[in-house]
């Protein structure tokens, strides 16, 4: 089932769903959103605050908040927390240095009260480079096996390819819908 599909089958007052979009600076976060808008990927630049992407598809509406990931802009995350009914949480695969620093900074989100409950799709990165650790790999670095109190979904992917992109998204509609 496609993601036009799983759309179609919301009910009419469930029609737009509101998606955050966060993870480590140079994660993939403005790269996964272009891909999926079918926009070019080839001239990214670092989000120096936020990106609003409206993925409309015959009368439905994903509204994708990608937010800068700069230690910077981290702090003011919280600020787009409210009204979120799913969170896309972006890891770069191939950077083994910074897993830790994505790993505190993934548990953050979860802690927070106002993102209680919210589904979870975690992007395993950059999944076309050599250097790359698979998906369950990361999962269990992250133990995220911990994760207890909302769904959640690691998804070994590549903005680059496309490769799990639409998978995600598939799973988090899904799971938005329940």
């Amino acid at each position: 089932m496609g993601l036009l599909s799983l759309l179609r089958s919301l009910k009419r007052d469930e029609r737009e769903a509101r998606i955050l979009v966060l993870g480590l600076d140079n994660a993939g976060k403005t790269t996964i959103l272009k891909a999926l808008s079918e926009e070019d990927i080839t001239q990214i630049m670092p989000t120096q605050g936020f990106n609003i992407k409206s993925l409309v598809k015959e009368g439905f509406k994903l509204n994708v908040w990608d937010i800068g990931g700069q230690s910077t802009i981290r702090p003011y995350w919280r600020n787009y927390f409210e009204h979120t009914n799913g969170l896309v949480f972006v890891i770069d695969s191939a950077d083994r240095n910074r897993l830790v620093e994505s790993n505190q900074e993934l548990q953050h989100l979860l802690e927070d009260d106002k993102l209680a409950g919210v589904p979870t799709l975690i992007f395993a990165n950059k999944q076309d480079l050599l250097q790359a650790l698979p998906a369950d790999e990361i999962s269990d670095t992250m133990n995220l096996h911990l994760i207890r109190d909302r769904p959640w979904c690691i998804m070994a992917s590549s903005a680059k390819t496309g490769e799990g992109l639409q998978e995600g998204m598939e799973w988090l509609v899904q799971t938005i819908q329940k």
